[in-house]
């Protein structure tokens, strides 16, 4: 079953969203040479109480961190600690999410370290956070589920290849439904899969977290010893970027956007709905 959202409670992920956002500006200024993970799980740590708010990944499924910090060959759930220092040509990708009032928000970019980075490296993340883009401007009344991963998959495939030969749309993960809990039906693939039909119709009031994970090599991955941190098979380098966006009678919002996702979606052709808590 989805769950349907009210506009009050679109309100209150807003909130959620909000307290990500500045989650997000405050780990990425942090995240130089030098730096370890931990360091930037403090930071996260620290807006989240200046908020009055909550984590959602702190102690989900036993994870022990407020954020995940996945650093060049970690494609997701990466966990902080003191070891991972950060150095100059490293990417990282920080995945974190809030509560508030009950009512969850989850959004993930990727930044880069320092600098001397490859323009491959800029067009992995470059690439990945478009196609999410691309995935969000999908979110519309009497689309169904499917329209998404399309629209993901296909701006991915459309793209010039890397010099290591391909885009790797990461199989094993991708994004979900978002509300009363982090994680809920349904399961949104970043790619079309014959198997798994077209999925729900998009209504006002459904709510999706919109999350592709590209690599530069083998979509495959496999996970760690700690039965978190994920790595590509290929150990090639990857990027991760995630939205959560709400579908409303007046279109969709971006809750973790800062400006809801107006000037993207704007690119599209798109209206974002009005921000309920302006």
């Amino acid at each position: 079953m989805v769950e349907i959202k009210t506009p009050e409670q679109i309100a209150k992920m807003r909130e959620a969203g909000l307290v990500v956002a500045a989650i997000h500006a405050a780990t990425k200024e942090a995240a130089v040479p030098g730096a370890t993970t931990k360091d930037l799980d403090d930071v996260a740590r620290k807006v989240l109480a200046e908020h009055g708010a909550k984590s959602n990944f702190l102690g989900y499924g036993g994870f022990p961190a407020t954020i995940c910090t996945s650093v060049n060959d970690v494609v997701v759930h990466g966990i902080p600690d003191t070891d991972t220092v950060l150095r100059d040509g490293d990417i990282i990708s920080i995945d974190a999410g809030a509560i508030v009032d009950g009512w969850h928000a989850d959004a993930a970019f990727t930044a880069f370290v320092g600098g001397g980075h490859s323009q491959e490296l800029h067009e992995l993340s470059r690439v990945t956070e478009e196609s999410m883009w691309a995935g969000i401007a999908a979110v519309k009344n009497g689309n169904r589920l499917v329209d998404i991963s399309k629209a993901i998959e296909g701006y991915i495939r459309r793209q010039p290849r890397p010099a290591s030969g391909r885009y790797g749309i990461i199989e094993d993960y991708g994004g979900h439904g978002i509300g009363s809990e982090m994680h809920m039906d349904p399961h949104l693939l970043n790619y079309v899969s014959r198997k798994r039909g077209k999925g729900p119709r998009l209504v006002p009031g459904f709510c999706i977290a919109i999350e592709p994970m590209v690599s530069l090599g083998t979509p495959r991955t496999h996970v760690l010893e700690d039965d978190w941190t994920v790595k590509t098979d290929d150990y090639t380098w990857s990027s991760h970027w995630e939205h959560s966006v709400a579908l409303t009678e007046q279109g969709p919002l971006v809750l973790t956007a800062v400006d809801g996702g107006r000037a993207k979606l704007a690119q599209y052709g798109i209206t974002a709905a009005p921000d309920p808590l302006a």
